[in-house]
């Protein structure tokens, strides 16, 4: 995805959000909240593999061409402590 798209997508998610609180507001069935908590969680999922994708892709690769190995590893290593920090939330 290009800057644009993630900003547009993250935009969504930001209207989903603001549909969460309305939805809060006027008391909408506890389960049909719960349903767009975990669609919100989804999308904000989804962008963040996009992103991941993108690093080892583009970051991680590109350091690698260069040989600097180490480099390479600590990026690898810092995505994947990103990443469990994701899956624990």
């Amino acid at each position: 995805m290009t800057k644009e798209q993630y900003q547009a997508r993250l935009r969504r998610i930001e209207g989903q959000v603001r549909g969460l609180q309305r939805m809060i507001d006027e008391d909408v069935y506890c389960i049909d909240v719960l349903q767009q908590i975990a669609a919100v969680n989804g999308a904000l999922q989804n962008v963040a593999i996009g992103l991941l994708d993108e690093h080892v892709g583009h970051c991680v690769a590109n350091a690698a061409a260069e040989g600097d190995v180490d480099k390479a590893r600590a990026m690898v290593t810092e995505a994947t402590r990103a990443i469990e920090r994701l899956v624990k939330s």
